[in-house]
């Protein structure tokens, strides 16, 4: 089994990857393979809006780190996406990131479980993990929860480690990830596979 810690900040070792670097330690304890992916500090293109992906199958912008990760996650069993607060939400680069990721590569997330880590000075967590969570409730990925939301306060991953509410939600939260993808192996061991999707309806207003 393996889970795939995304870090969506522009810094590759600051406090986002200190809380996922904490949730690493823990999958590692459980047996579980864990990669921390960085998704870089080089522009990362909105979504177009071109639909080439669905004749393709991957995004066409292939100038960043997209279709890099998109492709690794088709062997992944689970995933935690880890962003700054900026202005309170998401920061811009993952939010790009997982417009593409999800729009062009969904197959390669559906079933599997997904949670989500906001890494703050101060305020804006819970609107930011907000955020994040709904890319993985529209693609049909097993949600997992802590025991508070998944956030850590700091401005520098020594900060970040002196939070020890934040550092205990994350640990809590990837052995209650290792806990669900154990759960999953056996029930396919056990021919109880997660459902097939059906085909979607898309619905408007416009009467």
């Amino acid at each position: 089994m393996k889970v795939m810690l995304v870090n969506g900040s522009p810094h590759e070792k600051g406090c986002t990857y200190t809380a996922l670097a904490e949730a690493k330690k823990v999958f590692k304890e459980n047996g579980i393979e864990a990669e921390i992916f960085w998704i870089g500090n080089k522009p990362i293109s909105g979504c177009i809006s071109c639909g080439t992906c669905r004749k393709i199958g991957k995004c066409c912008i292939d100038s960043d780190r997209v279709n890099e990760f998109v492709e690794t996650a088709k062997s992944a069993d689970g995933f935690i996406f880890g962003s700054p607060v900026h202005y309170a939400s998401a920061g811009g680069a993952i939010t790009s990131f997982m417009d593409r990721a999800f729009y062009s590569g969904g197959a390669a997330f559906c079933g599997k479980p997904a949670a989500s880590i906001a890494s703050c000075r101060r305020g804006g967590a819970s609107a930011t993990f907000d955020q994040l969570n709904k890319y993985f409730t529209i693609n049909c990925m097993p949600v997992v929860s802590s025991n508070y939301w998944n956030q850590v306060h700091g401005s520098t991953p020594e900060e970040v480690l002196r939070d020890e509410e934040g550092v205990q939600t994350v640990q809590i939260l990837a052995n209650n990830m290792s806990w669900l993808l154990k759960c999953i192996e056996l029930g396919n061991r056990n021919d109880i596979p997660f459902p097939k999707p059906s085909a979607k309806i898309k619905t408007n207003f416009i009467r």
